[in-house]
């Protein structure tokens, strides 16, 4: 039935937005989905003009953008006819925009081409095909992210360093104080501001901690199905950021945005289930780690490698990488509740074993990143990839370190024929294009590092 036939669609939204809404009516309907960099895009419009099943469109050209916006020409076939592909609301995912001046409602797209295949660039269709390719095995992977970022001062000059801003004391807060609840009050009306804008779209959050750097805090979110959970990262970075400036800060989620403080991860913890039992399929009957959890970890070693880029897309993701040691291993070694591993297993029961992931930045694409490390360990599985040997001491220095750069990765990247084949060709051969040509317009730029020093002085 159609919503022309159905008008009443309205009456299915969840009661978190109707407890919002407390009885007023919609003002306008935003229909956005994520694009390469994992930010929001798409239109507007009253809610008399919104319809679930009518069709909209946005042009192709979004995807063959670079980060400051500038287009990529590309070996694609008509690259630039501009060919519209089609936009299809997931109503499951419709929520409220709760810093709004009206009542208001968001809701997330897939997209489709015109003949009804869904859109292989698109980042929310290549996590659904990773979901379905384990669910070709019978399996069910489940996932909890951990989003890391810093409140800073209103940064309106590019040149100028990122501050810390005040708090409620009227002073800075330090770094180093993780876990403090003095840093977390300090900054009392931003916090209570995201947990209101999260309560009001029906977002979960797991626990809140202060970080290690000056400002940096981290949301836990609860685990559960990794579409789902990559939709809240994806809704919580928008949150975030516009809980921040309701405060008259900024919110950020560069990987590294302070030059001598810890950068900002995305930790996501790994496990799978058996389908139809619903058992974890790490673990055995006697609660041992099982092949498949040692293939599990075999394949993120591997296959990881070689696609760093989706994990840390930007040149200043390496920064964080190659700088921080002991906040963002630059390995991807294993250990048991060992956080200088780049892959850790946690502690805890044989229902809850799980592989945590702590390489991923802070500035992924929610949806990318979750995809690709489902993917490594999907592939480990299936070829039965032998782990390295646990490590049982400090890794500051690896036989394997990560790549220190972007241009580095992408190397790796280029070879990794099939994760790629997984991920989908298409996609990665746009991926590397795009990346290749931020690496370059880095390169141009000249820092106030070489202008201080080397200006006068060689």
């Amino acid at each position: 039935m159609s919503s022309q036939q159905n008008p009443n669609w309205q009456d299915s939204l969840s009661d978190e937005f109707t407890a919002y809404a407390k009885g007023e009516k919609i003002d306008g309907v935003e229909c956005i989905i994520p694009d390469l960099v994992g930010t929001s895009r798409g239109k507007t419009m009253p809610t008399i003009k919104f319809q679930p099943d009518a069709e909209m469109a946005l042009p192709i050209s979004l995807f063959y953008q670079t980060i400051s916006g500038e287009y990529v020409d590309m070996d694609i076939e008509n690259q630039w006819l501009e060919k519209d592909v089609v936009l299809k609301p997931d109503m499951a995912t419709a929520c409220a925009i709760p810093w709004a001046d009206d009542v208001s409602l968001q809701v997330i797209c897939d997209m489709f081409n015109r003949d009804g295949s869904p859109l292989a660039l698109a980042p929310r269709t290549i996590l659904k095909n990773v979901i379905q390719a384990y669910a070709d095995k019978g399996w069910t992977p489940i996932i909890a992210p951990e989003l890391e970022f810093y409140l800073t001062t209103p940064n309106l000059d590019p040149n100028d360093p990122i501050e810390t801003p005040v708090g409620r004391t009227g002073r800075k807060v330090p770094s180093r104080q993780v876990y403090s609840m003095v840093a977390v009050d300090e900054y009392g009306p931003v916090i209570d501001t995201i947990y209101d804008y999260a309560e009001h779209q029906g977002l979960s959050i797991d626990t809140l901690i202060q970080e290690g750097g000056a400002g940096q805090i981290e949301i836990n979110l609860m685990h559960g199905d990794p579409l789902h959970l990559a939709d809240q990262v994806f809704y919580f970075k928008r949150t975030i950021r516009e809980a921040a400036l309701k405060n008259n800060v900024f919110a950020t989620f560069m990987a590294k945005p302070k030059r001598d403080e810890p950068g900002s991860a995305m930790h996501v913890h790994q496990s799978i289930l058996n389908t139809k039992t619903g058992q974890n399929i790490f673990s055995g009957a006697e609660g041992s780690e099982t092949d498949l959890f040692r293939w599990f970890i075999g394949g993120s070693q591997k296959y990881l490698m070689q696609i760093i880029p989706l994990l840390a897309p930007y040149v200043n993701s390496y920064r964080r990488i190659t700088v921080d040691g002991q906040s963002a291993p630059a390995n991807l070694e294993w250990a048991t509740d060992n956080r200088t591993t780049g892959l850790r297993v946690p502690h805890s029961g044989p229902d809850a074993r799980r592989l945590e992931n702590r390489v991923i930045g802070m500035d992924c694409n929610p949806y990318i990143a979750i995809a690709a490390s489902l993917a490594c360990g999907y592939l480990g599985m299936l070829n039965k990839v032998e782990p390295r040997a646990e490590a049982t001491k400090e890794v500051w220095e690896a036989e394997v370190p990560l790549p220190a750069s972007l241009r580095e990765a992408l190397e790796d990247f280029e070879e990794a024929t099939e994760i790629r084949a997984l991920l989908g060709d298409d996609f990665c051969r746009l991926y590397e294009q795009i990346k290749l040509a931020e690496n370059e317009e880095y390169q141009r730029e000249i820092s106030p590092w070489e202008r201080r020093h080397l200006l006068l002085n060689v």
